[in-house]
């Protein structure tokens, strides 16, 4: 099955069975169910049977699946066993953490070098990674056939970053500026909501401490 023809929430269910997988196969278990899997995970069954299919992993009835197949099978799927370069912009905090984490290596990405307008960062390197000024976007990412771009400027710098990026000839934008970014339709574009994440976080806090004032309900 293409990868393109499998729903989305598929695709944000894989990682996290194959971190689960990780983490059982460090138990010494070989061989693991769907059911396992539904219940430690709290997904229902069907489902689960559903996204493993998409891989094209094939369990034994009444067996299972090999652990390690299915890692394997998840890892071929989702293209972690082969790295994609990356460039990021804006070696600010967040582009600086980003560039200290690296376990993206695990999920098949490397990012190879950073670029931001602050003179007083170009030339130095964060985490190992050069940073290079902005004017030599381009030309860097044509020459090196990047295909990832990665977004970590404010809100109002986005947009421009963006289409430099497709000038440069990339193909997928991980975005973590909070604004919607017009591009082609052909340019994958992943939106990380850290706001939004962070109001259902404080909204839902807030609802739990409002409960607690309040008191049981007789």
């Amino acid at each position: 099955m293409a990868a393109t023809s499998v729903p989305e929430p598929t695709l944000r269910r894989l990682p996290k069975y194959y971190h689960y997988l990780r983490r059982v196969q460090g138990t010494g278990q070989e061989i693991i169910s769907a059911t396992q899997m539904a219940e430690d995970l709290g997904i229902h069954h069907t489902q689960v049977r559903k996204d493993l299919a998409a891989t094209g992993s094939q369990g034994k009835p009444k067996v299972g699946h090999r652990v390690e197949d299915l890692l394997v099978s998840i890892e071929a799927f989702l293209n972690w066993n082969n790295f994609s370069e990356a460039f990021l912009v804006g070696a600010g905090n967040l582009g600086s953490a980003l560039l200290g984490y690296t376990d993206f290596e695990k999920a098949g990405i490397r990012i190879v070098a950073a670029f931001d307008s602050n003179p007083l960062k170009v030339g130095g390197r964060v985490h190992g990674v050069e940073v290079f000024p902005m004017a030599q976007f381009e030309h860097r990412a044509l020459e090196r056939h990047i295909a990832i771009g990665i977004i970590t400027v404010p809100a109002d710098r986005a947009q421009q970053i963006a289409e430099t990026m497709v000038r440069g000839g990339l193909q997928a934008i991980w975005n973590f500026a909070p604004i919607t970014l017009d591009l082609p339709e052909e340019i994958i574009v992943e939106n990380v909501e850290l706001y939004a994440s962070l109001a259902i976080f404080s909204r839902k806090l807030e609802e739990r401490r409002k409960a607690k004032a309040a008191g049981p309900q007789f």
